[in-house]
């Protein structure tokens, strides 16, 4: 029954590696930054994302960037110089390439999930693993936009987070106790 889907599915550990394992490391990572970064494997790490950005594999995430900021009616800010012609085409190429891969893994994925070639467990709807595959993918969206509040929370006074009543209950919980 609904212990045996939750514990033998995989489900439990996913929700706790996203909630408990990825929130610790953010927290201490956005109250000490260099510190959380000072070893090698650190550094191993910051040089393969760096890899990564430069191939333009997630370059779709600027393309909603500017979607967004345009619905918004405000202006995307850079501190980097305007591209020329090639900067252009390099960058415009990386996002048609990001997109492409990310509609094709889409496809796959879902492809999948219609199919049933998933370790959902017997008896579970195709519908209702394409709503838990979203659900989840949410849970993580979610914990990365915290991730970036933490972020730029930790760089502000403590009066422009009690600018607002729930912000500054959350502050209070994430910095409280010398956090």
């Amino acid at each position: 029954p609904l212990a045996n889907c939750f514990l033998k599915s995989g489900l439990a550990m996913i929700l706790f590696t996203c909630m408990i394992g990825q929130l610790n490391t953010q927290v201490n990572a956005s109250h000490c930054m260099l510190d959380y970064l000072n070893d090698h494997f650190a550094t191993f790490t910051v040089w393969v994302a760096m890899g990564i950005e430069a191939s333009g594999l997630l370059h779709a995430s600027y393309l909603i960037q500017m979607i967004v900021a345009k619905l918004a009616g405000k202006p995307v800010e850079s501190n980097e110089e305007p591209r020329d012609a090639f900067g252009n085409i390099c960058y415009w190429g990386k996002i048609v390439f990001s997109c492409a891969f990310l509609i094709f893994a889409f496809t796959v994925t879902l492809s999948a999930l219609f199919d049933g070639k998933t370790t959902m467990w017997e008896g579970v709807p195709t519908v209702i693993a394409v709503i838990f595959f979203f659900g989840l993918m949410s849970v993580v969206g979610m914990l990365e936009g915290m991730q970036i509040a933490f972020f730029a929370v930790a760089k502000i006074t403590e009066e422009e987070r009690n600018a607002n009543r729930w912000a500054g209950m959350t502050c209070d919980l994430l910095f409280g106790n010398g956090g």
